[in-house]
């Protein structure tokens, strides 16, 4: 794999598209707590996998998880569940991106799929000592929706950086 290590500006842009990762998994004994439902451990750890891959497939470059924002789970999946983890890039800086990683439970009868969790995470890309770089590659911002995710993804580093100042 072709590795772009200390770029100073960006050389192109991507289309959302380019990078989108789809994860399926079936829930498994191993995964469930006492209760009987999924560890939401396993999900997040799930989730986070999804998003670094995402990160990774934009920018081939090796990346970090450095904030998961807005981690909401709607309902929660039990044992034989068929999870559908699919993520895709919104927002491209200097050094991060953010990646949008919504879960699903999907009926194995119908097809039908209903809305577990969704997550924003933001990934920094890294070189080999694990100090942050430029993303080699911007993003092409292209339809409504894209462009909504684009102005929610400024809101959300916005309220990062007012967290840091608050020592959060």
């Amino acid at each position: 794999m072709r590795k772009v290590f200390h770029v100073d500006r960006q050389i192109a842009n991507k289309n959302v598209e380019d990078s989108i990762t789809e994860m399926t998994r079936v829930v498994r004994h191993s995964e469930i707590n006492p209760e009987g439902r999924l560890f939401g451990g396993e999900l997040m750890a799930w989730i986070d996998e999804v998003a670094g891959t995402v990160a990774l497939r934009h920018s081939g470059n090796p990346v970090a998880t450095a904030a998961v924002d807005n981690m909401q789970f709607k309902q929660g999946a039990v044992l034989g569940d068929v999870l559908v983890m699919i993520g895709k890039l919104t927002h491209v800086g200097r050094t991060s991106m953010e990646v949008r990683v919504d879960t699903y439970v999907e009926d194995v009868q119908t097809g039908m799929r209903h809305v577990l969790n969704r997550a924003y995470l933001t990934e920094v890309c890294i070189d080999e000592d694990g100090t942050p770089v430029v993303v080699p590659y911007g993003i092409n911002v292209r339809t409504e929706s894209e462009k909504a995710e684009w102005q929610g993804a400024e809101k959300r580093r916005e309220l990062r950086r007012q967290r840091r100042m608050e020592g959060f």
